[in-house]
């Protein structure tokens, strides 16, 4: 049986993705084409990669496939802890939930900072 596949951007991918990381695109064209894939952005890391890279937020807002979560009550409770909003809301999106029980996978060009996290995660560096 094959299992849908969930996947977040972090702020670094969707840089990343904005200068035509070749992985990144792909993740975006298997969202967009293939049913069981599923990527998604962070508000917060959205404003992030705007904020490194200007025009990411409206490049990555406009691409088919791509949802963009809010910040709800719980992330912002979980966020308001942190000292980085975008990782702290990617990894509270990342957590396992009734859309994603088994979680999601984060995709980021920084594996290093997700080492000591509890999710997967997906190197896409060139």
């Amino acid at each position: 049986m094959i299992h849908d596949v969930h996947v977040f951007l972090d702020e670094s991918a969707m840089v990343a993705a904005g200068r035509g990381n070749t992985l990144a695109s792909r993740l975006i064209h298997r969202a967009h084409a293939e049913p069981g894939w599923f990527l998604y952005a962070t508000v917060c890391a959205l404003v992030e990669a705007d904020r490194a890279r200007p025009g990411t937020a409206e490049h990555i807002a406009a691409l088919p496939g791509i949802t963009i979560v809010d910040l709800g009550l719980s992330a912002a409770l979980s966020v308001a802890r942190a000292t980085t909003w975008a990782d702290a809301h990617t990894l509270h999106a990342a957590q396992p939930s009734p859309d994603r029980p088994d979680g999601a996978v984060i995709a980021t060009t920084r594996p290093h900072t997700w080492k000591e996290q509890p999710v997967r995660v997906l190197d896409v560096s060139p």
